[in-house]
């Protein structure tokens, strides 16, 4: 089951969104402020972002989010100036739908932009090991740094992993994945960190 995280702070639109999306089998966490989004974006598989928020510009915190997650964003508004559009795309966002909309559009959109998120190779992978990878997948070919990995590992739910806990995790992944066939893998490069690439040969 994939989650959304809908930031919405109109609060009817927030739940009659919020009640559509669960229907349609996703689980959702809906917020209305930018503060809430932070909290939250790792948690998501995909970030349903209003431009218009009460403590600052969904634009702006499209930018924070994509500092350490690249999990897709679709900009929900009534905003329709193509400049607004092109500054909501420059930010980070992945895609872009105006109010009034229909449902089924946004369905299809959410639809899209999920198949876009790489699929995680099938083996027996701890919580902390399928995040892990999941967000190297996600910036694959780009040198993550430790504190950007450790940043995005932590959860806002109790779950925390220290610098020695990511290097245990890292080593137990590589492992797991030297024994997966046809996998990618993870590069190690000193003062950059690391990132996934799908050559297994070099």
């Amino acid at each position: 089951m994939n989650t959304i995280l809908l930031v919405e702070d109109d609060e009817t639109l927030n739940k009659n969104i919020a009640f559509a999306l669960e229907t349609e089998g996703y689980s959702v966490i809906a917020v209305s402020t930018a503060a809430a989004a932070i909290l939250n974006a790792a948690d998501a598989d995909l970030i349903i972002l209003d431009v218009m928020l009460p403590d600052g510009s969904g634009i702006d915190l499209c930018r924070r989010i994509r500092k350490t997650v690249q999990t897709p964003i679709i900009f929900l508004t009534s905003c329709d100036d193509e400049a607004d559009i092109v500054r909501g795309l420059d930010s980070g966002g992945d895609d872009y739908i105006t109010k009034p909309f229909r449902l089924r559009e946004l369905f299809s959109r959410i639809r899209a932009n999920l198949r876009r998120v790489p699929e995680v190779p099938e083996m027996e992978l701890t919580a902390v090991e399928q995040k892990l990878l999941s967000y190297l997948m996600l910036n694959r070919e780009q040198y993550l740094t430790r504190e950007q990995i450790l940043a995005y590992l932590w959860d806002s739910k109790g779950i925390f992993v220290n610098d020695n806990t990511l290097s245990v995790n890292i080593s137990r992944l590589r492992e797991k994945l030297s024994k997966a066939t046809g996998c990618g893998r993870i590069v190690t490069k000193r003062g950059m960190g690391y990132k996934w690439t799908e050559q297994t040969d070099s």
